[in-house]
């Protein structure tokens, strides 16, 4: 009875050893499955991300913002002539 039942157990491990190697396949392919389709999506969203950056810079272009200096600018020149000024008191 000890042998019928060592062989039991060795096919039992066999058995468990291929469901486990199988699970492990498949966790595996669908697990690539998921990273192509996040790494597609993040190229996805680079490229639209590229267009709107076009856009806005064709958009500047067609208004003449291109040359124009930024917003920030003016509030630079008034904080840096405040400071002048305190120096000079």
């Amino acid at each position: 009875m000890d042998g019928h039942s060592s062989e039991d157990s060795k096919q039992s491990t066999a058995d468990m050893t291929v469901f486990v190697q199988s699970l492990l396949q498949q966790m595996q392919s669908r697990f690539q499955i998921m990273s192509d389709s996040i790494i597609t999506k993040i190229d996805e969203m680079g490229n639209r991300v590229n267009e709107l950056e076009q856009s806005i810079n064709d958009l500047k272009a067609e208004m003449g913002v291109e040359g124009s200096p930024s917003p920030l600018a003016p509030s630079n020149q008034k904080s840096d002539e405040a400071k002048q000024e305190e120096g000079s008191a």
